[in-house]
């Protein structure tokens, strides 16, 4: 499997795969519809060395063209409307690309005959928990947010298309990610971005929420390890075991950055709000010998020194960001 068809891989965490791909040694192939959340800049340093499609998940002629084309040996599928709070102002564009996009690319992939096929699904369609437990492979699916619907709707997809139809999908539920490159609108960014500007810092409710944090270049390590070994038809949690109340979080960053904790505005909570996440990556651990390597506060620190020193990025985006945000948080 050398060749890989990687959708959605100028986002935040498929551009990790990317990188780790061609340092590995594989052909990369990257389709991307370059929406809002896209950015080639992830890539720069290898897009010599990346066969590039600018290409909606949903075109079913133009990914059919990239099968033909490219004759990928695998499928790794990060492509998708992924913010909650997105979903809930407009739940359209993420039934459109999550699951409709899904549903092209499996045909696809059914129709060329790859060797895998790797649903990047999440912990999410779980739905949520309360102070104990965690969710395992086996646990029923009960999303809650448009957003994780939308999600559980294209994991289920590809489990069908492989008892269906025999195609070798492989499905992957990753904890929140968080790291280096991520687009400033989910919750360690943006607190990140504000506070270095001293503004406020909007935080749901009393900030009571739980999620566990997995470091991105953790994420992509475990998906190649599970394309590399992994069997299909079967599911994989990918977690850290690092969970943080969402108020932590935001305060560590403020510590780090030397800010004060009263930057920190309390607004309406989100609606559907999820209270917490935590998976159960024993499957993974035991299976395929895999564990993460950056811990939660070396990564929060590699973050936060990573956005100090790339805030050019950010500030190419902020005028599009402000005019979320004031959506988002009002």
């Amino acid at each position: 499997m050398k060749r890989l068809l990687v959708t959605g891989g100028a986002g935040f965490i498929g551009s990790e795969f990317v990188r780790q791909g061609v340092r590995k040694g594989y052909s990369i192939i990257l389709a991307d519809s370059l929406t809002y959340a896209g950015d080639l800049l992830r890539i720069k340093e290898f897009e010599k060395e990346i066969s590039l499609h600018r290409v909606s998940v949903t075109d079913k002629a133009g990914v059919e063209k990239i099968f033909d084309a490219e004759k990928p040996d695998a499928v790794i599928h990060w492509a998708a409307e992924s913010h909650v709070d997105r979903s809930i102002m407009d739940a359209g564009p993420f039934l459109n690309t999550n699951v409709l996009g899904t549903q092209t690319l499996l045909d696809a992939a059914r129709k060329f005959g790859v060797e895998r096929f790797i649903n990047i699904s999440t912990d999410e369609v779980y739905g949520d928990l309360d102070g104990s437990g965690s969710f395992f492979e086996t646990t029923p699916l009960s999303p809650n947010s448009p957003y994780s619907v939308s999600k559980a709707s294209a994991d289920m997809l590809g489990r069908a298309y492989h008892r269906t139809y025999g195609l070798p999908v492989i499905t992957v539920r990753p904890s929140n990610n968080y790291g280096p490159w991520q687009y400033p609108e989910k919750l360690v960014p943006v607190v990140i971005v504000k506070a270095l500007n001293n503004e406020e810092v909007p935080v749901y409710a009393q900030g009571l929420n739980v999620r566990e944090w997995l470091y991105v270049s953790d994420c992509a390590d475990a998906v190649f390890r599970i394309l590399e070994k992994g069997k299909a038809g079967d599911i994989y949690n990918i977690g850290s075991g690092e969970e943080r109340k969402n108020i932590e979080v935001v305060k560590s960053i403020l510590k780090m950055l030397g800010k004060p904790e009263d930057l920190v505005r309390f607004t309406k909570d989100r609606p559907g709000h999820d209270f917490r996440y935590s998976l159960d990556s024993g499957k993974l651990r035991g299976e395929l010998s895999w564990r993460p390597a950056v811990d939660f506060d070396s990564g929060l620190n590699r973050t936060v020194e990573w956005f100090l020193s790339n805030m050019s990025w950010v500030d190419a985006k902020i005028t599009y960001l402000k005019e979320y945000w004031e959506k988002a948080y009002s």
